[in-house]
């Protein structure tokens, strides 16, 4: 069976729209980050890895300073099998299969010992070299590794603690994070702009860092320098932790979503702006929540529930949106695509390709197919094989004509004497496809089968079609056309480039072969807006 992809939505994530639809369709993994969602990286289903956008504070990797609107490769990560990454403010990139850092770095949280800005991906080696990292986190200048084994390492800026090593002093590479984590295994890690979290095994959550809005939730707003247990959520099980700007989600294994932090935004869904020290749960007359979202450059959350439900709330395209609000969205990544400022993704979306057709796809493939046909119209000679069912749901006409007292409904072949092969398939694909691609002159055809068969949508296509086709040449051909098959706005469109071309376009065949009334007609109007003034 045919391969069917999702692709990247180049609607939801417009930075895309740079990208050849080939290139499109090649990303199996995405990401758009950068303070003004200006920045992105992709990689390949051939595990290549290329970036493009505005590259400030050298975040594409690429070796130099300059922006792109062409992807380039980054030869470093092909073949590295990136499960994921995370970004910071500078920004800098943190990603891994093995761990690579590149971008800012004037708090050293590339973890190289450096304070150097990272022009091109370099692997962080202290004591990362022999772990194997199953997840990566980033705050504004912070960064944290996870391994599989549940040790947690962190480095960078640390001036509120978010390093977790008991200091203030910026920490220049990778550093375990003990303390009240020793001998605890952590399972999921995030960060806020200046604090962190972990879960451990156990469901237990600890915090350090920055706490000035509560979003460490220890019932207080003091900075902690060590990780400290969420004591307020001893009596669940929590699964997975996400950071916002300044505020905290966590997830339950039971589905029950709990918020803490700052609420500015109404970013906790909580219905006020009051910022919250401990947490709060929240959305609790709704179903089982199964994600949740944030993001550390955002004060925008999202959450989605086992139904498939996405709810989002905080701050919306500018707006404070203090309760969860249902959308029609799929997942949790298109919140932040249409509503997070910066337009950023909360992590690395991946571009799954399915083994099944969806409806519309199925359709496309089955137009003019022999095997399932129980239909052929025969114009000019040539067969197009069809299926009545789609015929009658998607047009009124074959509707009326398939009613058994017409007799073609006995016929399995409808000869077509008034349009051509070329307009007539046309306009039968467009039935399976919504879409039509013909030149200028046979869209005038079609224009005529849609205008008969009652097709306004079939006909708003034609007439862009030869909006967009026109030509000193066919001018006068496709206005004719306009004015025969009453289509007003056309026939503006056609006037006013004749007028607009008018030496030219009365030395062409057309303009001498128009017929009389209709020529006359054309002189009255074009003399009106003053088309023949010295």
């Amino acid at each position: 069976m045919t391969h069917s992809s999702i692709m990247v939505d180049v609607g939801k994530w417009p930075i895309f729209t740079l990208l050849s639809p080939q290139e499109i369709a090649s990303i199996r993994k995405a990401c758009v980050f950068g303070t003004s969602a200006n920045e992105a990286i992709y990689i390949t289903h051939s595990d290549e890895v290329f970036v493009f956008g505005l590259n400030c504070s050298n975040c594409l990797g690429t070796g130099d300073n300059q922006s792109t609107i062409v992807p380039k490769k980054l030869e470093a990560l092909c073949g590295k099998k990136i499960s994921s990454l995370s970004y910071g403010s500078g920004p800098h990139v943190v990603l891994y299969g093995e761990v690579y850092a590149w971008g800012h770095n004037g708090y050293s949280q590339l973890g190289n010992g450096t304070t150097n800005q990272g022009i091109t991906p370099v692997q962080v080696c202290t004591n990362l070299l022999i772990k194997k990292v199953v997840e990566v986190a980033c705050g504004s200048h912070h960064s944290m590794a996870l391994s599989m084994d549940g040790d947690l390492y962190a480095w960078g800026y640390n001036n509120c603690g978010q390093v977790g090593s008991g200091s203030t002093a910026n920490q220049p590479t990778p550093r375990r994070v003990s303390n009240c984590l020793q001998g605890k295994i952590v399972v999921g890690i995030a960060c806020g702009q200046t604090s962190s979290m972990a879960v451990v095994n156990n469901g237990e959550v600890y915090g350090w860092g920055y706490n000035g809005n509560g979003q460490l939730g220890l019932g207080n707003n003091g900075n902690q320098l060590t990780p400290c247990r969420v004591a307020a959520l001893h009596s669940v099980c929590v699964l997975q932790i996400a950071c916002g700007y300044a505020h905290t989600l966590a997830l339950t294994d039971e589905g029950l979503l709990y918020a803490w932090g700052a609420n500015t935004y109404g970013q906790l869904g909580t219905g006020n702006k009051s910022n919250q020290l401990s947490p709060v749960q929240i959305m609790m007359e709704k179903e089982r929540v199964v994600e949740i979202a944030a993001c550390h450059s955002a004060h925008t959350s999202a959450a989605k529930t086992q139904s498939g439900q996405v709810y989002m709330w905080g701050q919306c395209r500018g707006q404070s949106v203090t309760f969860p609000h249902l959308t029609h969205f799929a997942c949790t990544d298109d919140v932040f695509a249409c509503f997070a400022t910066p337009a950023v993704m909360w992590r690395l979306l991946s571009v799954e390709h399915e083994d099944f057709l969806t409806v519309a796809e199925s359709l496309k493939k089955e137009f003019d197919s022999p095997e399932t046909s129980d239909l052929k119209f025969r114009v000019d000679g040539k067969y197009i094989h069809v299926h009545k069912a789609v015929l009658k749901i998607r047009c009124e006409h074959f509707r009326t004509m398939f009613q058994s007292y017409w007799n073609e409904d006995m016929k399995e072949v409808i000869e077509i004497d008034q349009f051509s092969y070329p307009v007539y398939r046309a306009f039968l694909e467009y039935l399976y496809t919504d879409s039509v691609d013909l030149p200028p002159e046979d869209a005038i055809g079609l224009l005529d089968l849609a205008t008969s068969y009652c097709e306004n949508r079939l006909k708003k296509l034609c007439q862009h079609i030869i909006k967009r086709g026109i030509t000193v040449e066919n001018a006068f051909s496709l206005l004719s056309a306009a004015v025969r098959y009453d289509a007003e706005d056309l026939e503006e469109f056609c006037f006013k480039f004749c007028v607009n071309h008018l030496t030219e376009v009365t030395q062409t065949t057309a303009f001498w072969q128009m017929d009389g009334p209709l020529l006359k007609e054309f002189i009255a109007k074009a003399s009106k807006c003053g088309a023949f003034k010295n």
